[in-house]
């Protein structure tokens, strides 16, 4: 089982190309797909699964496919049964049973007698046993949703299997749920994801960059470990390269003073010997030949060094790691910035108690649906309790939706942070901006326009940099729909931060790497300590 892909090209109608000659073989096994947002993943999984087509080349996917998109194009109308493909097979069982032996039935049916137990089966993997068959998809999670659509595709039993984002809303257990059922993967497997847990089960990593993929060994620590090493390597030849420059600059311009000492010796000595003047004529016009040939050599071996300078800066991947100095968000220790006690909010919870101090980093857990998102809001004080006591300390509370809302994507990005440190001269805005990588032009465009990364870069800073420095951070899934890059960002950010903060996540390689010290998890309606509780 495998894919191949031959001398693909795709564009968008606006001509905006995509991939241009793309070839390349995703061998049996399973493949993660990595790369930043907006370099063409999605894509590439939709010309496979068949969902585009290309401009030109081929793909060729040897087996039967299966494919979960990113947005799953469900009704909410549908039954879980008419979602997984299973309604008309089980409606005809279901009539058969019953003493109809129509014909048509049992060619509907062929040998799938034991659809049922099988579709049962697979649910219950996925942690979706409590659901039944006949259900509503509008009155299920946007997590069980996706592992209905998982759950749809394992149905096929195919022998390539395509997954875009696949633990995107689930919540820690279904997140496990579905490594356990990818770690029994037989056959070829394609996943795009920024969820590194996940990552870490591959085979192999694929890397596409620049409209080309190229494969590593190993899982995705090892690949990390591989990029780490080529930017060593390439540093240290750039550092070479540059060296050469210089060194080709010095000798040329050495060159050069000593021809023009030689002229200048040879002009003296030609008119004192007295010699005729087209004697003297020609021997200037060797003199400068040879010199010429001189100057050429140098400027050759010059252009030469400045050429492998050029490659080697190019075989030097862009560095996007943001470094942050944020010595005015620091809290106290013991600090009480938020206490709450005997919290209600509709049937979510009932007599919640919570107090945040100073400079904790707390993650908040929970099932999909339990109410992590409406207690940051209660803590942020945007949404007020049914009943139970709040108190908040003086001191900016900021919240990092979902969403990712709270810039005005009418104004540039400049121009938001001005809004939010109106105190912080121009130069030093500017100079901030560029530490978070908008540089130039990229700081006057308006925020509206922005990639996923680019946002969450541009909300840091108008957070952090706020004028007063939040004491608490609340982060909603603050990794979802981001790529790996712009993961890494947030965490240099946060570990730069050192006020308290509060992050509902399910992405526990981002949770180790942001030094989580308290963990909090809601269950049945209940607020308790510790993170296996």
């Amino acid at each position: 089982m495998s894919i191949v892909l031959s001398n693909l090209s795709f564009a968008w109608p606006d001509d905006t190309p995509v991939f241009d000659g793309l070839s390349a073989t995703v061998p049996d096994g399973r493949t993660g797909l990595v790369a930043p947002n907006g370099a063409g993943k999605s894509t590439l999984l939709k010309l496979v699964a068949g969902a585009l087509e290309p401009a030109d080349g081929s793909v060729t996917v040897e087996g039967v496919l299966g494919y979960l998109p990113q947005d799953l194009p469900l009704t909410a109308g549908l039954t879980v049964a008419e979602v997984l493909g299973v309604a008309n097979v089980l409606r005809a069982i279901a009539a058969v049973e019953a003493g109809d032996v129509d014909e048509e039935h049992f060619t509907v049916i062929g040998t799938d007698w034991d659809l049922e137990e099988r579709t049962r089966a697979q649910l219950d993997r996925l942690g979706l046993d409590t659901i039944e068959l006949d259900r509503r998809l509008d009155t299920v999670s946007g997590g069980q949703i996706i592992s209905l659509g998982l759950a749809a595709q394992l149905l096929k039993q195919p022998d390539v299997l395509l997954l875009d984002e696949p633990t995107n809303n689930l919540d820690l257990e279904a997140r496990h749920r579905l490594y356990d059922v990818l770690d029994d993967w037989r056959g070829c497997l394609l996943v795009v994801s920024h969820d590194r847990a996940l990552l870490d089960r591959m085979d192999r990593i694929a890397e596409l960059d620049g409209g080309e993929i190229r494969f590593y060994g190993g899982n995705f620590s090892e690949y990390e470990e591989a990029v780490a090493a080529e930017r060593e390597v390439a540093e240290k030849n750039i550092r070479s390269a540059e060296q050469e420059v210089k060194r080709e600059k010095r000798e040329m311009q050495q060159a050069r003073e000593r021809a023009a000492r030689r002229a200048s010796n040879a002009q003296k000595n030609l008119s004192s010997a007295g010699l005729p003047k087209i004697f003297a004529g020609n021997m200037k016009r060797n003199a400068e030949v040879s010199a010429a040939k001189a100057d050429g050599t140098h400027a050759n071996r010059l252009s030469a060094a400045k050429t492998r300078l050029d490659q080697a800066e190019r075989a030097l991947k862009d560095d996007q790691k943001i470094s942050l100095e944020l010595p005015q968000t620091a809290v106290p220790a013991g600090r009480n910035l938020f206490g709450g006690t005997g919290i209600r909010v509709r049937e979510l919870f009932d007599g919640v108690d919570l107090a945040i101090r100073g400079p904790e980093r707390i993650a908040l857990a929970a099932p999909n649906g339990a109410g992590k998102s409406t207690l940051l809001r209660v803590i942020h004080g945007s949404l007020a309790p049914d009943t139970g006591e709040v108190k908040r300390a003086d001191g900016r509370v900021a919240y990092l939706s979902q969403r990712l809302d709270l810039l005005d994507d009418s104004r540039t990005v400049a121009e938001n942070l001005a809004a939010a440190a109106p105190a912080m001269p121009p130069a030093e805005r500017m100079n901030l901006l560029a530490r978070f990588l908008f540089r130039g032009a990229r700081a006057h465009l308006p925020v509206g326009v922005l990639s996923g990364g680019e946002r969450l870069r541009a909300t840091l800073a108008c957070i952090l940099f706020a004028e007063p420095a939040p004491q608490l951070l609340l982060l909603d899934e603050p990794t979802n729909n981001l790529d790996l890059v712009s993961a890494g960002q947030l965490e240099s950010a946060l570990n730069a931060y050192q006020g308290a903060f509060v992050v509902v996540s399910h992405d526990e390689r981002f949770l180790s790497e942001v030094r989580i010290d308290r963990w909090l998890r809601l269950e049945n309606g209940k607020l308790l300590e510790g993170r296996h509780a």
